[in-house]
């Protein structure tokens, strides 16, 4: 696991040779908005880049799947994102790397990605190779302007992503069936007729669904497929659940003074 020191941006490409000059890039180096209405140009302008359908790796021909996930501290603007990589089949940790910064960006509803942009690209350039498949705690076209997260990154990276979230956002949907596997269409109503953003996912027996959303270079059924075989024993992919262990992890030892809030690379 690797460690870095804060910055203001990070370069747009990973670790292993992602999208350097992607859209929304120069020279490879992301140009980060700082007003919401040059974020929102951006989100319109990334949208325009960003391709939803795929078909992207189906399941079984990725090996290498990372999820991301930041965690904020409540009594500073530290935050903490982390990346993590799993083996596709056995879901064992290949590799792990995290990132520690500060918010750069105020939260605007709609516009989390910038706040969380930076670091997660900070993150997935500190592994060694980079993932076939990214799974972001989050949306990726299920968003106001089709551009969450998932979208963003991929675009920016280059690398297929899809989002997978806990709640359906502003979107309407019907409660699946009960039993695992089991969908039903995530509808954005101000669209004439409704558009489908996403899929509410049963992933386990009786439980809550999750919603998931495709981003960038793969489509939603598969998207749907990969989240199922990453979520055997619970509602979340191993995936977020991994990533979201590291730092909040990470983050509670710089509390407890146990690592450096902004230390060199380990």
């Amino acid at each position: 696991m690797t460690d870095g020191a804060a910055t203001d941006g990070p370069a747009g490409a990973t670790g292993g040779g992602g999208a350097a000059g992607a859209p929304g890039t120069a020279g490879g180096v992301p140009r980060w908005p700082v007003t919401e209405a040059e974020a929102v140009a951006e989100q319109e302008r990334i949208r325009a880049a960003a391709d939803p359908v795929g078909p992207g790796p189906a399941p079984g021909r990725a090996r290498r799947v990372a999820g991301v996930d930041v965690t904020y501290d409540e009594e500073s603007d530290l935050l903490v994102a982390a990346a993590v990589v799993l083996d596709a089949e056995s879901l064992e940790v290949l590799e792990e790397a995290v990132h520690t910064g500060r918010s750069r960006f105020p939260y605007i509803p709609g516009l989390l990605a910038f706040r969380e942009l930076p670091p997660v690209l900070a993150a997935l350039e500190k592994l060694g190779t980079p993932p076939d498949l990214v799974v972001c705690d989050g949306y990726g076209y299920a968003h106001p302007r089709r551009a969450g997260l998932a979208v963003h990154l991929g675009v920016l990276t280059g690398l297929p992503c899809f989002g997978v979230a806990k709640s359906p956002f502003a979107f309407d949907h019907t409660e699946p069936g009960p039993r695992r596997g089991d969908a039903s269409p995530l509808l954005d109503r101000r669209s004439v007729p409704p558009e489908t953003v996403g899929r509410a996912l049963r992933t386990q027996p009786g439980v809550r669904p999750v919603f998931v959303s495709a981003g960038h270079g793969i489509g939603l059924d598969h998207a749907c497929a990969h989240t199922l075989r990453l979520a055997p024993r619970y509602r979340l992919p191993e995936t977020t659940r991994g990533a979201d262990g590291l730092s909040r992890r990470v983050l509670r030892e710089i509390r407890e003074g146990l690592r450096e809030p902004y230390g060199a690379a380990e």
